[in-house]
């Protein structure tokens, strides 16, 4: 599905929160591939040997556009040794940048930021009084994301949650590779059960997943 379209330096966009959503088989292939110095644009950078996490382990990845750093330690181990340069992001933000940038509009202002270090080196503008920050829409070479159904054309369903951040990442790239745990045949989907249009789609994958979870927390069971 990547085929001739990794180099050395690309940007890519890469949908997913946490571990939820996530393009795990892309993100092998990525691994396998052995391209190095990728700017990547995603909510976060997975965990520990796991998603966007195994990109870190094998250095690959050279600057990561991100809202959160979470419980990854090699992710906070290689920022704050220099090695891995880091765009720190709001989410809402950097959700709005990938739709932007599918959308063709090069920038939009928003308050999120504003008085911030997120603010800094950033055009500042007044409306009605208030100060509002320029921020750029994400064009990225390559779109990594993952669905639940794709029918042939493209046209995509996410499930729940895992809808996350993979509708924008999916309009941010160039070209828009995506994998699903189904492909069904055209007019097979509700069209009104379609969460992305097959005009953002350019390959499709499918395949086993392993749906990992992040954490699991317990509490002991209050006796009455």
């Amino acid at each position: 599905a990547l085929d001739g379209l990794l180099k050395d330096g690309m940007f890519i966009s890469a949908g997913g929160f946490g571990l939820c959503g996530i393009p795990e088989l892309l993100i092998d292939a990525i691994v396998d591939s052995g391209v190095k110095d990728l700017t990547i644009a995603s909510n976060n950078c997975g965990v520990d040997g796991f998603g966007l996490g195994k990109l870190l382990d094998t250095k690959q990845i050279k600057k990561m556009i991100s809202s959160y750093v979470g419980e990854n330690a090699e992710f906070m181990r290689q920022y704050l040794s220099g090695e891995l340069e880091l765009e720190f992001n709001p989410q809402g933000t950097l959700a709005e940048r990938m739709r932007a940038g599918g959308c063709g509009i090069p920038g939009f202002y928003t308050k999120t930021g504003v008085g911030t270090q997120i603010a800094e080196g950033k055009e500042v503008k007044i409306f009605d009084g208030e100060e509002y920050i320029l921020e750029r829409g994400i064009v990225a070479d390559l779109a990594i994301v993952k669905a639940w159904k794709a029918d042939e054309t493209g046209n995509l369903v996410f499930r729940k949650t895992a809808r996350n951040f993979n509708p924008p990442a999916a309009m941010s790239g160039k070209v828009c590779v995506v994998e699903v745990e189904e492909i069904v045949k055209p007019g097979s989907l509700d069209p009104d059960h379609i969460h992305l249009p097959g005009i953002y789609v350019h390959r499709i994958i499918q395949g086993e997943h392993e749906k990992r979870i992040e954490k699991v927390t317990t509490r002991k069971r209050e006796e009455a």
